[in-house]
Formats: C-alpha cells, structure tokens, sequence
C-alpha cells in the first residue's frame, strides 16, 4: 500500500511511519515540525520507499499518485504544546481533518483519525467507553484541544456517512515510549527528566489523580489493527492499568534510582481527575489488549532518556 501519516515525525506518527515500513509499505510523511522531530524520522530517510513532505495540512494537502490509506496524526498532543499553540492546534483539528478527509475522498482511500481520551474531558463515567459523551469545557484553556477533536470525529462521521469513506477513529489514551520529546510537558517526560537530572518530580495538585498509560507498541499494533477494519465508530486503544500521578512518580524513581524528592504545585485548570479506558470493544473487534506491563515500558523509556539528558 502507500500510505499517507500526517503528523509523522511526531512520536506516535513515527512509529506508525517505521511500523508500515518494515511490512513493505510505501510511506509518505507530512509533518510541518512545530511538535515533530527530523531526528524521530532520520533512520528511514535512505529507504526508497520513505518520502517526508514538509506541510501543515490546515492548508490543502496534495499527494501526486495513488492513496491507500491516510492516516491523520496532525496535532500539538500535549498541554504544553497546545496551550503554545491554541489557534493551529484548533485549525489542525478542523480544518486539517477536513483536507486529509479530502485526501482521502479524492483517492478512494481508507482513514483513520487519531483522536484521545480528551474528548471526555473531567469525565461523570469510569471507566469511559466509547458512548460516553464526555464531560468537556469548551471554553476552558484545554477546550482547545478536547473541541477540536471532538469536531474532528464529527467530521469524520459525517464523510463516512456522505460519502461513504472507509473511516476509522481511535480513541488513544496515555501512550509513552522512546522518541517521545524531554520538553514534552506530560507527566512520564517531566518525571523522567527530573529523575535523571535529581531535580525534584513536580506533581500537580495532590497527585491523587489518576492516568492509564500504554506502552507504544501496544498501541501500534491497536492501530494497525483498527485501520485494517471496516469499523466506523470511535475505538478505545489504551491500557487499563490505572495508578495515580503520585504512584506512578514514586515508580519513576525507584526505576531510575534518582535521589530526587516529589514537589506539588497548583492543578491547572480542568485537569481530568480519572481517566482508565474501557478496551472491550478493542478487544472484541480487533483481539487486541495491551502486552506490556508498565515496570517493562518504563524501563525501556528510560534507557532512552537516559542518552538524552
């Protein structure tokens, strides 16, 4: 197949970009480098079957050639990011879903959207499943990020029921693992990197609130998975293990050996208090549930920080 990523030097987008290539597909990267990295694709860059666009997708995407599969990863993912970048983080959600559904359109393609968890905010429900609506501020600072994919999944409902695209929606939650960025600003990168520097872990709020985090090939495998479905509605991909923030800094240092101490700062606003997805549907549908335990994950994410820092 030849296969378009957007948001491919990301680091979700990159492993989906090394994933398809090692099966023998052809790979066009799109990435406009606000939140990518260069580095996270440099390996591919002597592979014939590899090609990087440099784009941001909120404006028209051309692609010469045949489209199998656009696979839409476009996005600033963290809070740090999006808060930098509230008004491209809302045009990639809508109107680079809009262009790479076009994309799709055009070339008879499959699609698949990377939406979150976000998109049930504070959440009423636990552990949330896909009909759950959410519990979302559209106005708030993080409305930026949660509305924009909420309006992305509609979108993409809406060319799959009008024009009868092959669409598919994950619904990734927490994800970690090598080629994820130190300045980050999501809890594992901050931790680590205080960790390994024996600066204090800075925990917001009390820490009692809680994250379920999936390694990254366990959520690669969900997403190749998926994308090969005619499944059209949202699907969980994360793992269920749920711990809190405080729990999981403690892990981080006893994994990293670091002498450093914990320090608590002020919750930002509208800071999910839950989050632990029902994978049910993801197991069902596509026989999918995470392999690798959190101690494993961890250790592997930090041998890679550790040559960064």
């Amino acid at each position: 197949m030849r296969i378009v990523i957007t948001g491919g030097a990301g680091f979700i987008g990159s492993h989906l970009c090394e994933r398809y290539l090692d099966e023998g597909h052809e790979v066009v990267c799109v990435d406009n480098l606000i939140t990518g990295r260069r580095a996270n694709i440099e390996a591919f860059a002597g592979n014939p079957r590899f090609r990087f666009v440099q784009h941001d997708v909120s404006h028209p995407l051309h692609i010469e050639g045949p489209v199998d599969m656009v696979l839409h990863f476009a996005s600033p993912a963290s809070p740090v990011d999006y808060l930098r970048y509230p008004i491209q983080t809302l045009k990639v959600g809508s109107l680079g879903t809009h262009n790479t559904l076009g994309l799709a359109k055009a070339k008879n393609a499959s699609y698949l959207l990377a939406s979150t968890s976000e998109v049930y905010g504070d959440p009423e429900e636990h552990p949330q499943r896909e009909t759950y609506w959410g519990h979302v501020n559209p106005i708030g600072l993080r409305g930026v990020y949660d509305e924009a994919k909420r309006f992305a999944e509609a979108m993409t409902m809406a060319y799959h029921r009008t024009h009868g695209i092959n669409t598919h929606i994950a619904r990734i939650f927490n994800t970690y693992g090598p080629r994820m960025r130190l300045d980050d600003g999501r809890a594992l990168p901050n931790f680590m990197g205080q960790a390994l520097r024996h600066e204090p872990l800075t925990i917001y709020g009390d820490g009692s609130q809680t994250r379920s985090f999936c390694y990254i090939d366990d959520l690669i495998e969900g997403l190749v998975r998926l994308a090969a479905t005619d499944f059209h509605e949202p699907v969980n991909l994360g793992n269920p293990d749920e711990v809190t923030i405080r729990e999981f800094a403690e892990e981080i240092l006893r994994l990293s050996g670091s002498s450093s101490g914990i320090v608590f700062k002020p919750l930002p606003e509208d800071d999910p208090r839950i989050r632990r997805p029902d994978i049910r549907r993801a197991q069902q549908l596509l026989g999918w549930s995470p392999k690798i335990d959190r101690t494993e994950g961890l250790r592997r994410t930090l041998e890679y920080f550790r040559q960064l820092v």
